[in-house]
């Protein structure tokens, strides 16, 4: 069999080489390849993992083999039957194993392994009368996992006459993920693992967490997570030990890095403080317990030294503290599963700008001095900078190595009545601290590590987060629309997309793109004596009817759509009473006004501050704020008016 289909492949993989690109994928692979023909996978697709393809990558394999409605066997054995077969192989390349034998007698070009890249694969899907094979090898079993996104899209168009394929893939980003790093409320355990299952589909490894208003990262970061939490402590986004050690175990088998920092504040630099790197690490042995497997350490936010012996003092502590978790962790001998991962670190001046060049330089080649393994971070010249090569440059020349960018995108913690669910560019435009103008660099270079700050709301922070993978992935192939089109289905299901984009306009403050012409046109009519609503009114009924599908989401059978409706639901609500309201108007039967300010259904809590000095706050959502609302008072001002004067 294998022979056979050797052979096929060898006579036309050199007429298909210039192909058109047979499957959509995100994140947008670097290179698709068609093969000879279709494929069709067998109700038993059968599992062939060489011996450094890890427990978590075959377990994966399975679940998309089973989630497509197959039933994965972990190996051929004696009864595997005699009618057609399919059959996935996992490989490591350089192994001279099975697969990387059987992908070098394809004579598949494995030149992708030199590149300089990251979670470097290659999928080779082809068939034959008999059989179908399904082959993925990478660079490690890590770049396998990546491997599998790829198959469970392209199943995701069927089991059978799939077009046969090669495709060619890396990373240009090395880490790719969150940095749960804002102000307001933690995200829940549940919020939480969803997203790193959500970030396992899109090729995401990367989870820093170092939520704010979390006591136990900030004013209370020596003691250990409690054992019990009150029901009112949960609902701000406390978590108990069992729920760390629940997190870390999803993260394990979502091959996501679970990071959790430390932010010791002005503690890390203080020199009357010896003891502070033993508190440190009695903390990240209270956590290692829990499953956590990577470490940071943030000092951000606790003023800017300008005193060079406090710089030496925080260099020298992060390089004491890197050894010391070498020690503990990573001896020669150290079982692999306990072994500790580099550290990350945030420090005090994260925006170059904030200071002088000449200062700003001194801080940074002060950090140059730390183990060149350690990821250093910034969010650029300015605390809202979109990644730009200007501010790599800068920055990687005077730490003298790659740079690590915490990019505050999507991040409302500054606007936290404000959604941002729209593309990439038109966010930019939504969120008042970042560069209208701003526009993604085609191809980032110095770059280490690129996370973004969410939203408070994880779940619609999906929709921005797609498009980061998808960016950070490939630099030279992110389409802002497209990506943004293929988020939509990606995070809210094919069901309720349609109705979603109908909705995402409207979730925004700044609603003039959606709604303005029609309001415009509204007005103008009335100016010229013959006042037209219709199209007006048509557009607020087909908003007001998605708002209702939306709320369907709420007793979905999915986690995720509950957890995403809970996250969406007091914009929502006030949007559907707005439209309604509206529509009310215009139709002539007038309801009593809704109480927009003030209604318990249209607001959130929130949490600011950290350490001390979290303070929790009841707010109001602002949906579509600039052109219906204004629309809706007006109207029911007039009739207002209109009932005194009939009094």
């Amino acid at each position: 069999m294998i022979k056979k289909l050797i052979l096929i492949f060898a006579m036309c993989s050199a007429l298909l080489a210039a192909a058109n690109e047979p499957y959509t994928i995100y994140p947008v692979p670097h290179k698709q390849v068609m093969n000879p023909g279709t494929a069709s996978f067998s109700q038993e697709v059968f599992i062939l993992a060489e011996p450094g393809i890890d427990e978590a990558t075959i377990n994966r394999a399975k679940q998309v083999l089973s989630e497509h409605g197959l039933t994965p066997v972990l190996k051929i054995g004696p009864n595997t039957p005699s009618n057609k077969r399919s059959i996935v192989l996992l490989g490591v390349n350089g192994s001279n194993k099975m697969f990387d034998g059987w992908t070098t007698q394809l004579k598949i070009d494995k030149s992708i392994f030199n590149l300089p890249k990251y979670d470097r694969h290659i999928i080779s899907l082809i068939s034959d009368d008999d059989d179908t094979v399904l082959a993925i090898v990478g660079e490690n079993t890590d770049a396998v996992f990546c491997g599998l996104a790829s198959l469970e899209q392209m199943l995701d168009r069927g089991t059978t006459n799939l077009p046969c394929v090669t495709i060619y893939d890396y990373a240009d980003v090395k880490e790719r993920g969150i940095i749960e790093g804002y102000y307001g409320v933690p995200y829940s355990a549940e919020v939480t693992k969803d997203l790193f299952r959500f970030m396992a589909r899109y090729k995401m490894n990367t989870y820093m967490y170092g939520a704010k208003s979390d006591p136990y990262h900030s004013r209370y970061w020596g003691d250990p997570y409690p054992t019990t939490i009150t029901e009112d402590q949960q609902r701000i986004g406390y978590l108990t030990q069992d729920m760390m050690r629940d997190i870390t175990k999803v993260a394990h088998e979502t091959k996501v890095n679970f990071i959790w920092a430390i932010h010791p504040g002005k503690a890390f630099a203080n020199a009357e403080d010896p003891q502070v790197l033993d508190k440190i690490m009695a903390k990240f042995e209270s956590m290692h317990k829990l499953g956590v497997r990577q470490f940071g350490v943030f000092v951000d936010d606790v003023g800017v030294p300008s005193d060079p012996a406090i710089m030496k003092l925080c260099a020298d502590n992060l390089t004491a503290l890197q050894n010391r978790i070498d020690a503990r962790w990573n001896t020669r001998g150290a079982i692999a599963t306990d072994t500790v991962k580099l550290l990350h670190y945030v420090p005090q001046l994260y925006a170059y700008s904030w200071v002088s060049q000449e200062r700003a330089r001194e801080f940074f080649e002060s950090l140059s001095t730390t183990p060149e393994k350690i990821n250093i971070y910034i969010t650029g010249s300015n605390v809202w900078s979109v990644p730009n090569n200007e501010d790599l440059a800068v920055v990687k020349n005077w730490l003298g190595r790659e740079v690590s960018w915490w990019w505050n995108y999507p991040c409302n913690d500054q606007d936290p009545t404000k959604l941002f669910v729209m593309d990439t560019y038109s966010n930019f435009r939504d969120e008042t601290h970042i560069d209208n103008l701003s526009r993604i660099e085609k191809h980032l270079k110095g770059l280490n590590t690129l996370i973004i700050n969410p939203m408070q709301q994880g779940e619609l922070s999906k929709i921005a987060l797609f498009s980061v993978a998808d960016y950070s992935w490939n630099n030279a192939a992110f389409d802002n629309f497209d990506s943004w089109d293929a988020a939509i289905p990606a995070v809210v299901g094919k069901e309720y997309a349609q109705a979603f984009k109908k909705l995402a306009p409207y979730l925004r403050y700044y609603d003039n793109d959606a709604i303005g012409y029609r309001v415009d046109n509204y007005y103008k009519s009335i100016k010229s004596g013959k006042a037209n609503h219709k199209a007006l009114l048509n557009e607020l009924r087909e908003v007001n009817e998605a708002c209702q599908e939306i709320k369907e989401m709420k007793n979905s059978g999915s986690e995720s759509d509950r957890l995403l409706y809970a996250d969406v639901q007091p914009w929502l609500l006030k949007l559907e009473a707005m439209t309604g309201e509206a529509i009310a108007h215009f139709e002539g039967n007038h309801e009593q006004l809704v109480d927009y300010e003030n209604n318990p259904d249209f607001q959130f809590e929130t949490l600011g501050g950290m350490g001390e000095e979290i303070t929790l706050k009841v707010l109001t959502a602002e949906p579509s704020n600039v052109r219906l609302m204004p629309l809706l008072l007006e109207s029911l001002r007039k009739l207002s008016s209109v009932k005194k004067a009939n009094q």
